[in-house]
This record gives structure tokens, C-alpha cells and sequence, in this order.
């Protein structure tokens, strides 16, 4: 049989039609990728809000620590005054304010601090959606770093983020992403994040996710109101203060949501009215859509239907030309 472009792009198209047909007809060889474990030696922090006194000293020391610029909201230009995460801003404390605001960690004519920042998720989404590696978790204590120098701007870890973490700098000639890298500089040095290291109550506890995870356990064991010792900085720095215990809300925040984070929270207050997301799956997303993309691009799945597709409408073009021609030799005879 003569080859002519008709008879090739049929047979392409044919082709390509049944490799991509008994492709997904065939079983995937792949199978759903499990959230990620924690690291055996991960470390993070506890923020506990019933401890919080809103004096925003984790916010100043964190810019020192990081060499951050002030960041003007009101305009008088003497005060940082970060409404929200953003390029400037790696920790931010935010209040929640109902009715009278007479009694502190209530829902009710109540009030509450939170503090936003990275949680350094177990199974981060920013880490799965970066197609350059800027972002990583490293494998020794699970903290989520940032590359500057691999990063390409395409700012897929910022729409990947389900708590809305990383921010990127649309001020700047030479944009960066902006997120809290658990001050890795000063954990190379020997030191904590300098958050926790300036917390005056302990709100900010820095420690082994091991750790933190049995303290979290006894506080959730204490009897609201009685007074109990709380750790200040480290767990086992040994200053400790005295305080009645509060009474916590039935979800330690951050253990489980979205594949669990190595930064967790203790609250008075539901965190519905903390400003951060809630009803999110115990799977993480990144599991979610690796398991997709291996699902499709495994079996060559995904490829096939795109390469018949662009035949089909190579063959449809070269039938209708074709058909133009005949047609034009015929009226000319």
C-alpha cells in the first residue's frame, strides 16, 4: 500500500486511539500514595492561645531574627503593624473580639490571640507543587526551607498552601517567597526560633515533636482552673510559671488537618473564629495529587489522550483540505 499523509495520519490516529484506550482500560500499576510520616527526630512548636497576652514579642523577634523591614498598614510610619502573613511579615498575632470582651479564651463576650505562621506540614502542599525543589522538607527534622536561588516565581507553593502560608513579595525587583523557616540559621547555631525564645508566658513552646505531642497530652488532662506549671521557650528549660488551666477545645489544631503539621495549637476558643481553616481532610493534598499525577502519567495515560487528540484534529485538517483539493479538480475539469 502506497503511504500518503491520509494513510499515515489514519493509522496514527487509530493507533494512538487503542494505546490510550487499553491504557485505561488496563489496571494502573499505580497505587495511592500514603501521607507522609513524621520525621523520626522532627521538631516544632506549640502555640497554646489560652497562654497568649497578644504582646507581640514572637512578631518583633522574629524580624530581628530575620532581617525583616517594618511593615506600615496605618501610616504613621514609627510602628510594624502587619495586619496578615505577607512578604514582610514571616508571624503575625491576630485577635478574635465578641460581645464585651469581658472573659479571656471564651467564645462568647470573649477574646482570644492567635498567631499565624508556616506550620511546617508533615506532608507539605508548597514542597509537592514546586517544580524546582526551592521548596523542600528536610528529612532530618521535618522543617520546611525555602531556596531563593532555585525559585522561579512561579508561585505554585503559594495556590498549594492550604493554610494560605507563603507569601510572595510583589514590591520588589527581585521577588522571594516569604515564609517562616523555623529560624533553620538559628537551629544551625544551636539556638531556638527566636518566636518561642522571646515568648514571656510560653505560649510559644519550641521542641521535639515527641515532646510536644506528651505536653499537649497533659494539658489537655488538667482540670480547668487549677493552677499548673507551664514551661517557658523549651520544655525542658526549666522556667516554668504558674497559671490556672484553661479549658481547652476538643481539637488539638494542626495533629491531624490536611496530613497533620509539626506546628500545633491549643485553644479556648474554636479555631473557626481563630482565622484558620477548618474542616480540612486528615489526607494530605500532596498525597492526593501525587497518587493523581501517577495515576495518569504512570501508565503514559494522560500523554496518550493529548497525542490523539492532536492527530484526530491533524487528520480532520489534512480530510478537509484534501476533500478541497478534490473538489477544486474536479469544478476545474
Amino acid at each position: 500500500m502506497t503511504i500518503t499523509r491520509r494513510n499515515f495520519l489514519r493509522q496514527a490516529a487509530g493507533g494512538t486511539a487503542a494505546a490510550a484506550a487499553c491504557a485505561t482500560l488496563a489496571p494502573s500499576p499505580a497505587e495511592a500514595r500514603d501521607n507522609l510520616k513524621v520525621p523520626e527526630k522532627a521538631i516544632g512548636l506549640l502555640y497554646d492561645s489560652t497562654l497568649c497576652i497578644g504582646c507581640k514579642a514572637c512578631m518583633s523577634g522574629c524580624k530581628d531574627a530575620n532581617n525583616l523591614p517594618l511593615e506600615d498598614t496605618i501610616g504613621e510610619k514609627l510602628w510594624d503593624t502587619p495586619l496578615e502573613l505577607s512578604g514582610k511579615t514571616y508571624t503575625v498575632i491576630k485577635i478574635y473580639q465578641h460581645g464585651t470582651m469581658a472573659n479571656k479564651d471564651k467564645a462568647e463576650n470573649g477574646f482570644a490571640h492567635i498567631k499565624r505562621q508556616c506550620l511546617h506540614c508533615v506532608d507539605p502542599s508548597c514542597v509537592s507543587a514546586c517544580p524546582v525543589s526551592a521548596m523542600q522538607k528536610r528529612p532530618e527534622d521535618g522543617v520546611v526551607t525555602y531556596n531563593k536561588d532555585a525559585c522561579i516565581g512561579c508561585r505554585y507553593c503559594v495556590a498549594a498552601c492550604p493554610f494560605g502560608v507563603p507569601q510572595f513579595q510583589y514590591d520588589t525587583p527581585k521577588p522571594e517567597i516569604a515564609k517562616c523557616q523555623l529560624c533553620k540559621h538559628r537551629l544551625a547555631e544551636g539556638k531556638i526560633p527566636a518566636c518561642a525564645e522571646q515568648c514571656p508566658t510560653g505560649a510559644t513552646l519550641f521542641g521535639t515533636h515527641q515532646a510536644l505531642s506528651a505536653e499537649i497530652a497533659r494539658r489537655k488532662a488538667m482540670k480547668p482552673g487549677e493552677p499548673n506549671l507551664f514551661p517557658r521557650r523549651t520544655i525542658d528549660s526549666g522556667d516554668n510559671h504558674e497559671k490556672a488551666a484553661a479549658e481547652y477545645v476538643d481539637h488539638v489544631y494542626g495533629e491531624k488537618d490536611a496530613g497533620g503539621t509539626q506546628v500545633r495549637y491549643l485553644s479556648g476558643v474554636p479555631f473557626d473564629k481563630l482565622a484558620l481553616p477548618v474542616g480540612l481532610p486528615e489526607r494530605s493534598y500532596a498525597a492526593d495529587s501525587e497518587t493523581l499525577q501517577t495515576t495518569l502519567y504512570g501508565g503514559l495515560i494522560l500523554p496518550g489522550i493529548a497525542l490523539a487528540g492532536l492527530v484526530a484534529a491533524a487528520w480532520r485538517g489534512s480530510k478537509t483540505h484534501h476533500d478541497d483539493d478534490d473538489q477544486g479538480g474536479q469544478n476545474h475539469g
